[in-house]
């Protein structure tokens, strides 16, 4: 900065007031965004519409629900929205990679909900989750690994079989685990859209409340020294 304004008072020019207060805010800025950006852990959110916000304002979606409720209880984090609409198990396990671009030290995965109501087979839910896993194990990111539910009208033994994917995963790899992305939120028509499956803006809230504990511990164990992980 003293560099900057020494090439000014050299030239004694009459630069105007405005345009050296514009130069000077400017490096501050940048300079400041730099630090936090290094500082700050990067935490995306490998999804489908639940978490990319279907039918919601961008303001009002969970990443950045979510962000804000880290934000306030002074975490400096990134939180990066991965989720599509419509997406399975296999759409989100084909496109890990592009997800983690950023470089993220904590991926939270919320996928499965498209399988379950499109009757798919439970082994190839779980041996794409696996495979997510996997890669993200070799990275040496961090998991917060959230469960999901079949619906009903499918029986129960195709419930039972796949909703025992979620906590299975979670003990093989050791990764935390969040029993229901919609614990709490599910069945509850003001808590969700009138589709009666998306969140609406209170149903989201809901499960930042109940999800944000975890996700706290989760960041509080991230060293900030670390290098993020190809």
């Amino acid at each position: 900065m003293k560099m900057v304004l020494n090439k000014y008072y050299r030239k004694k020019t009459a630069t105007p007031v405005w345009l050296l207060v514009a130069i000077l805010v400017q490096i501050f800025v940048f300079t400041g965004d730099t630090v936090y950006s290094a500082n700050r852990i990067k935490v995306v959110i490998l999804g489908d519409s639940l978490t990319a916000g279907y039918g919601l304002k961008k303001q009002d979606a969970f990443p950045f629900k979510l962000a804000a409720a880290l934000k306030s209880s002074g975490r400096s984090v990134q939180v990066i929205n991965a989720g599509v609409s419509g997406d399975t198990s296999a759409g989100g396990r084909s496109r890990l990679s592009w997800a983690l671009t950023d470089n993220p030290q904590l991926v939270i995965i919320e996928l499965g909900a498209n399988d379950g109501l499109r009757g798919l087979d439970p082994s190839e839910t779980k041996a794409n989750l696996n495979a997510v896993l996997n890669d993200l194990k070799k990275r040496k990111i961090k998991v917060l690994l959230t469960g999901m539910l079949a619906p009903p009208n499918l029986g129960k033994e195709y419930s039972r079989e796949f909703g025992q994917i979620f906590p299975e995963l979670a003990k093989t790899h050791a990764v935390a685990f969040y029993k229901f992305f919609l614990e709490g939120v599910a069945n509850y028509s003001h808590l969700n859209q009138t589709d009666g499956i998306h969140p609406n803006p209170a149903g989201v809230d809901e499960i930042v409340r109940r999800i944000l504990p975890i996700v706290k511990s989760l960041i509080d164990t991230v060293d900030h020294r670390e290098s993020n992980h190809n």
